[in-house]
């Protein structure tokens, strides 16, 4: 269950006379603590924020738009306001009909914390699903927390992809594993499963191609599906340093 706290009431009046005279205006910057009235539990934004901005607020929204880079991008998160998160911005505001500048203010961060729980996973998405393995995310090739971090950004980045091919569910059948459970189903030495990035996409209503074929859009640079070995039953996808798309029975 989501949490918001509004602070104080007559802020939250103004807002919502505001909502009503634009519900698709543009975020406006900067923005008053006033503005940010509205709060959450998993983190909260009080600041506009546009190009040049920098700090642990930019790489928060980073991690929620991470799955807007554009066809075969991948998102630095790295708290740098930079061209690259304004177009992930950018097609935030226009996946969600925003006013679309590229400017992340009340709007677009009221849009994130309807999507976002309380732990900071998206909404159709939880840690369970992408860590069958242990309880601590512990074994694997990075430390615990570096693999939990890395499975929210992969979250975020299938939540894109949800909202895209049209909010119907994505099944998970797997994610981080730790070196003793990734020896266990005889996964690959360097897997990429063993840094909590990689997660395995069951068929469900979209096919396991129309699966690899959207994710190019999602900021993962690994796609495994059908052709390639060992994948004809899933749809593989994660973060590596280069690019290493392979679904060839899908045109990948």
């Amino acid at each position: 269950m989501r949490i918001r706290f509004v602070l104080p009431i007559f802020a939250l009046i103004a807002g919502v006379a505001t909502a009503v005279a634009a519900p698709a205006a543009a975020d406006p910057g900067p923005v008053t603590a006033g503005d940010m009235a509205a709060s959450d539990a998993c983190y909260t934004w009080g600041r506009s924020l546009s190009q040049g901005a920098s700090g642990d607020d930019v790489r928060q929204l980073q991690i929620r738009v991470a799955g807007y880079p554009g066809y075969g991008g991948v998102l630095a998160i790295d708290g740098q306001f930079g061209a690259g998160t304004h177009a992930a911005v950018t097609r935030f505001q226009q996946a969600y009909g925003l006013g679309a500048d590229g400017v992340a203010g009340p709007a677009t961060f009221t849009k994130i914390y309807q999507l976002q729980d309380n732990d900071c996973s998206p909404v159709n998405f939880e840690y369970g699903e992408l860590n069958r393995c242990n309880s601590d995310w512990s074994g694997g090739n990075v430390a615990a927390g570096t693999a939990k971090a890395n499975a929210l950004v992969s979250m975020w980045k299938l939540q894109a992809m949800r909202h895209a091919m049209g909010d119907r569910p994505i099944v998970v059948n797997g994610g981080f594993r730790s070196v003793a459970c990734n020896n266990a189903v005889g996964g690959a030495p360097a897997s990429r499963h063993l840094y909590g990035d990689a997660v395995d996409l069951g068929a469900g209503a979209q096919g396991f191609c129309g699966l690899a074929r959207q994710a190019r859009n999602h900021g993962f640079s690994e796609i495994l599906g059908p052709g390639y070995p060992g994948h004809d039953d899933h749809t593989h996808v994660a973060h590596r340093s280069g690019r290493f798309w392979s679904a060839s029975s899908c045109g990948i």
